[in-house]
């Protein structure tokens, strides 16, 4: 009925809506997602009508444009239930096409063009902050920091996420280069809070990195959930590689069943 699957600790679950026993709604994906009530995940794949159509909704109910950690989740998913006969094919998010290669357990993203803008002011709480804001098919705002701190990130997080400044709401990282190849970041996911990775959020600071000057065209990115391999192809591509690991196939149960159905 449904697949869990994390990519570095970015967990999600993935469903075809006609195998579900309930249409999809937000007040539905906020029970299925919460980690104490319902499956828990840090957000819903769901395939679309069309060649491998992609929506991404955020644990709040909220949809997102784009993931990378989802995107790679569910070429590998398409590949293991025997959808894709290919390992080699292109998903469709409303952030834009994402070709895609499947390797065991390893999935390589083409994420597309950086659309980097910054380093600008902005005022949080009373605080100036130098931002950089990229768009990589869903929009990031990378805090450049020499040392990361969890405490600031749950600080600031929220406060970014919801600033005037981005109507649509935004991503955010405190991220810094280590190296020139080399990044590390922590992440605030739009919809979903502090996560343990992110896939756009390291294309995200890889780019803002780059445009500083302080990377190269190929990096490694770390998280708390470990790491991705990141480069820029001769198009200015960002080209995206790291594990994905299936946790388990679901089989919710009639109690919770009952509860999605009462649902709105």
């Amino acid at each position: 009925m449904l697949t869990k699957s994390h990519g570095l600790g970015n967990d999600y679950l993935v469903a075809d809506p006609a195998q579900l026993p309930f249409d999809v709604s937000p007040a539905r994906v906020q029970l299925l997602c919460d980690r104490n009530f319902g499956v828990g995940s840090d957000g819903l794949l769901l395939l679309q009508p069309g060649q491998f159509g992609l929506r991404i909704i955020n644990p709040d109910g909220s949809d997102a444009e784009k993931s990378g950690n989802g995107v790679r989740i569910f070429a590998r998913w398409l590949v293991t239930t025997g959808r894709s006969r290919s390992a080699s094919f292109v998903i469709h998010t409303p952030g834009g096409a994402v070709p895609v290669e499947v390797q065991g357990h390893e999935v390589t993203a083409d994420m597309g063009v950086a659309v980097v803008s910054g380093p600008t002011a902005l005022d949080v709480a009373g605080q100036t902050l130098d931002v950089v804001t990229v768009n990589i098919g869903n929009p990031h705002c990378v805090i450049a920091r020499q040392e990361l701190d969890v405490t600031e990130l749950r600080r600031l997080g929220p406060l970014v996420e919801h600033h005037p400044a981005f109507p649509q709401r935004t991503n955010v990282q405190l991220g810094r280069a280590v190296a020139r190849d080399r990044v590390e970041l922590l992440i605030w996911e739009r919809g979903a809070g502090e996560t343990q990775a992110s896939g756009s959020s390291s294309c995200a600071v890889f780019a803002a990195m780059h445009s500083l000057g302080r990377v190269d065209r190929a990096v490694t990115a770390s998280m708390p959930g470990g790491e991705l391999a990141l480069r820029l192809d001769e198009h200015d591509h960002i080209w995206m590689r790291g594990p994905v690991e299936e946790v388990a196939q679901v089989t919710l149960s009639a109690d919770l069943i009952a509860r999605l159905q009462a649902l709105p």
